[in-house]
């Protein structure tokens, strides 16, 4: 061809060589057609699956702090198409006034002391604070939360209200989840069937635990003024390690065994009786996952209950959550957990069971669990952590991530009691410092000096430094207490940035938090 078109004469050269080029663009511009109708096709398909059925989607909308949520709201979207009803699976973040019609389910959780989670944020500042007229819209709400609070399932009530006062009407009434109860989960289920009259789906359950070793379990803080922070490992007995930085252990507590031999000798019941619970068991081994009662009025009402009447009237103990402090890598889950106390003086139940009643080298059981709103960003951007006491457990992960990635701007800041007693893993931070995985280490414990310093004390000190990281892209992960810290810290941030900026921050998955 090249031989051919040199042969030419020069003017009929610079025709021919014209119209190749012109032929190769428009093929080049019919290849990029081809390819963007066939992405858009295979949306289409995609989308078509997801509504695939007969009438109007049903919106499906969660809003999750630790994962439970979310996983709710995917089950109830396959159940729903498994009925054959189109479903628009949605976070509450990215649900607009436009979406609120037809019908709809709402999945969301409370944290701490009846706060909404992170990623509903936006919708309660852009859609909650309107008044949209929503009598088109049929609503059911399944709202997640503790009644070991205060303000239990806080977020999914308000919501409730906002949506009904605004003109839409209830599919059903709220169902509220206590910690996960299952009874109140399959309530919800039945409602389903309801909604789409299929009847022959099986009952919903929460996923059942692993098997773990408690194989090492050490105090971080001899002789603090405060209660005992420890170092516990576990290693799985039955599966692999899969997770990643600012995920949750889910941890199955168990009763002392003292407890329990307590009560049956009090209710004169032997600990090796049959019962059914979950599976054929004895009595003893079957108090150790229920909940048992303390005071003596409810323990002398409970005289004269056969063995599987007691087991019946004792519902099973709530499931407690932890950061995980490690990566796969490691080879097991590490956890930074201090030791709490009920009003009694009692040791709390899952921390309990793990510092003082389960004996290293026992059996303990668990389940990994995904956490993706305190994932790490998936690009090269600095990364500001900001926890105090077990709050560095959710940051240590991350920043041995960051290490083996070999992404090196890291700014943590940290707070605790005091320096000689409550610096947890002093040596690994000071070596993260040395070896430059921790661009900047700033501390702030408390009892160190006249005048309390918290963190947010040092995080307001280096104002014009936040500044200057975020504006050079960086993202900003807190983990810790719900009250005080993190609020706190909030409350500084939005003074250093300004509310709008942290609120933009947030919808933009940099302003991300891991709190309790």
């Amino acid at each position: 061809m090249i031989d051919l078109i040199s042969s030419l004469p020069p003017d009929t050269r610079r025709l021919a060589l014209a119209a190749i080029v012109v032929g190769l663009y428009v093929l080049l511009c019919a290849g990029i057609a081809l390819k963007v109708a066939l992405r858009k096709r295979k949306a289409a398909r995609e989308e078509a699956a997801l509504a695939a059925g007969a009438g109007e989607p049903v919106l499906v909308a969660f809003a999750s702090q630790t994962g439970f949520a979310e996983e709710l709201a995917m089950a109830t979207a396959k159940a729903l198409q498994a009925a054959g009803l189109p479903v628009r699976l949605r976070e509450l973040a990215a649900v607009e006034p436009a979406d609120l019609t037809g019908r709809a389910l709402f999945i969301v959780s409370t944290t701490g002391e009846g706060d909404a989670p992170d990623n509903a944020r936006r919708f309660i500042r852009d859609v909650m604070a309107t008044e949209p007229d929503l009598s088109g819209l049929s609503y059911a709400v399944l709202a997640l939360g503790d009644t070991t609070y205060a303000q239990y399932c806080a977020f999914g009530r308000s919501l409730d209200a906002w949506l009904a006062r605004n003109g839409g009407s209830r599919l059903f009434d709220t169902v509220e989840v206590d910690d996960g109860e299952a009874a109140a989960l399959r309530h919800w289920q039945s409602q389903l069937s309801v909604l789409t009259g299929s009847t022959d789906a099986p009952d919903w359950s929460r996923p059942a635990y692993g098997r773990w070793t408690l194989a090492d379990r050490r105090l971080l803080n001899p002789g603090s003024a405060g209660e005992g922070a420890f170092h516990v490992r576990l290693e799985p007995l039955d599966g692999g390690l899969d997770w990643q930085a600012g995920d949750i252990v889910e941890i199955g507590p168990r009763n002392a065994v003292a407890e329990v031999a307590d009560l049956l000798a009090r209710l004169s019941l032997d600990a090796a009786a049959p019962v059914k619970a979950d599976e054929a068991a004895t009595l003893g081994e079957t108090l150790s996952w229920r909940r048992l009662p303390h005071e003596d009025a409810a323990i002398k009402a409970l005289a004269g209950t056969a063995p599987q009447a007691l087991v019946d009237a004792l519902p099973a103990l709530p499931h407690r959550e932890y950061s995980i402090a490690s990566l796969p890598a490691d080879g097991g889950v590490e956890l930074i957990v201090r030791l709490m106390r009920r009003a009694d003086g009692k040791p709390g139940l899952g921390s309990g069971w793990l510092v003082e009643h389960a004996p290293v080298g026992g059996e303990i059981a668990g389940r990994v669990r995904s956490n993706r709103s305190f994932h790490a960003p998936q690009n090269d951007r600095p990364m500001i952590l900001i926890g105090a006491g077990t709050g560095l457990a959710g940051l240590r992960s991350h920043l041995k991530a960051r290490q083996a990635l070999g992404r090196k701007r890291n700014w943590l800041l940290f707070g605790e009691r005091a320096s000689a007693h409550d610096f947890f893993h002093r040596d690994e931070l000071e070596a993260w410092v040395a070896s430059g995985v921790l661009e900047r280490l700033d501390l702030a414990f408390s009892r160190d000096q006249a005048d309390k310093v918290y963190v947010q004390h040092r995080l307001r000190a280096a104002a014009d430094e936040v500044r200057a990281w975020v504006a050079q892209g960086a993202a900003i992960y807190v983990c810790g207490s719900l009250e005080g810290m993190s609020r706190e810290v909030h409350a500084v941030l939005a003074e250093i940035l300004g509310a709008a900026a942290l609120e933009d921050l947030a919808d933009q998955g940099r302003y991300r938090r891991d709190v309790y």
